[in-house]
């Protein structure tokens, strides 16, 4: 049964409602999410943080844990017209991309569709929120920057693309800046010349992976390209930023880490060896900077442990996660998820030492599952969790916060 958005935004079943709350450490892969910072200005969107499960008056199959609570599917919402990319939580919404150009932004807690925009701008990879600015990666290898603004009547509305007009013609005229791309081919030292796969945004900068194998730096003031990095030797799958590095995950096997000291150009710090031919296509790590995790073509979840003044990095677990590739991962609190090929998404609880041990598994989607992203809130003694897929849904579940899910045995839960 496939409960769409109209169902759940009826008035007299509410999924959720507004109450007192608490928060949850909260990481997604390649950093295509994140919530808008606090430093918004008065034209963000109002923040609405605060929500408590209410039962529901829909017939879900679920699993107890032990007499806990049991995961919940709460949504299935099916507006997309292509492939759900992407996910990023901003405000009071949730905001999900998909290779059919088209991004739809969700009002929480009820989950109503609120607007759409970007339509006809091209594949939409990746997406990443700051303030009260929107970034949107894409196939044709720009980046659109959408102002959020409750002023105005087109919430979202496209203020620049990048590279910038003014960038270009700072630059256009002298042959130094041009770049070798591929044979009889240039291209300005500010362009991707491929499909822009990641975003991450870390201490005023955006930060952009792309199939091209470079990554780049974008200024977010006055949206200035200040570098450009020839950084793997395969595509650029994902990207996450934390404690001063950026790592990137690359197809080539390798997530490398970035860091600068004070004004000077980011410098390669480290290299995470991922297994050998193996892509790796997500990247994570944990609040503290000290757990890097990645998700790879072969299954499986390897996770690194990073030195106290990150300047080393040394594999620490590998896990058999699924059967197929796992395309994304994110964290909650003490807690990873995985999103596979194969359909499923896992639920992992992180032990001592960077070990993983399995708590569970959902399962629903009908396609590969391409994004994830928990919510940072406490709901109802848990958190909710956005899986978008391959089938065209974003779905929303319900998850027990990490007293409900101790010494459990694996559960499961499928949406009929």
């Amino acid at each position: 049964m496939d409960l769409l958005v109209s169902e759940i935004t009826t008035p007299s079943t509410p999924l959720l409602f507004a109450a007192a709350t608490s928060t949850i450490g909260m990481s997604s892969t390649s950093s295509s999410s994140s919530i808008c910072s606090s430093e918004a200005s008065e034209d963000s969107p109002a923040i609405s943080f605060r929500f408590e499960l209410q039962d529901a008056k829909y017939d879900y199959p679920s699993k107890s844990l032990s007499g806990a609570y049991s995961y919940r599917p709460l949504a299935v919402l099916s507006d997309h017209v292509g492939p759900v990319s992407c996910l990023a939580l901003c405000g009071e919404f949730i905001l999900s991309a998909s290779q059919g150009k088209d991004i739809i932004v969700w009002q929480q807690p009820d989950l109503r569709l609120f607007t759409k925009f970007g339509q006809g701008d091209g594949s939409v990879k990746a997406l990443v929120s700051v303030g009260n600015k929107v970034f949107t990666a894409h196939q044709d290898s720009r980046i659109r920057v959408w102002k959020v603004s409750r002023r105005s009547e087109n919430v979202f509305r496209l203020v620049d693309t990048l590279p910038t007009t003014k960038d270009y013609l700072g630059k256009f005229m002298n042959q130094s800046n041009y770049v070798q791309t591929r044979r009889h081919h240039k291209k300005l030292w500010i362009e991707h010349a491929d499909s822009i796969s990641c975003l991450a945004v870390y201490n005023g900068l955006v930060y952009s992976g792309s199939w091209d194998k470079t990554l780049k730096v974008w200024r977010i003031s006055d949206l200035k390209c200040l570098e450009s990095i020839k950084a793997h030797d395969d595509a650029i799958n994902g990207l996450v930023a934390c404690k001063g590095i950026v790592y990137s995950a690359s197809a080539d096997g390798k997530i490398k880490a970035w860091g600068k000291e004070g004004k000077s150009s980011h410098s390669l710090k480290g290299i995470l060896e991922g297994h050998k031919d193996v892509s790796l296509n997500s990247v994570i790590v944990s609040d503290d900077g000290k757990w890097v995790y990645g998700g790879g073509s072969d299954g499986f979840v390897m996770g690194w442990e990073g030195s106290y003044d990150f300047v080393s990095w040394k594999m620490v677990s590998e896990t058999k996660a699924h059967q197929m590739a796992v395309l994304c991962i994110c964290l909650a609190g003490e807690f990873l998820f995985s999103g596979s090929a194969d359909k499923n998404i896992g639920i992992w609880k992180r032990e001592a030492f960077g070990k993983l041990s399995k708590v569970g598994v959902i399962n629903g989607h009908e396609g590969p599952v391409k994004c994830l992203q928990a919510s940072p809130n406490i709901v109802g003694g848990g958190f909710l969790l956005y899986s978008g897929g391959l089938d065209k849904s974003l779905r929303v579940w319900w998850v027990p916060k990490h007293s409900a899910l101790q010494n459990t045995e694996e559960k499961s839960i499928s949406l009929c």
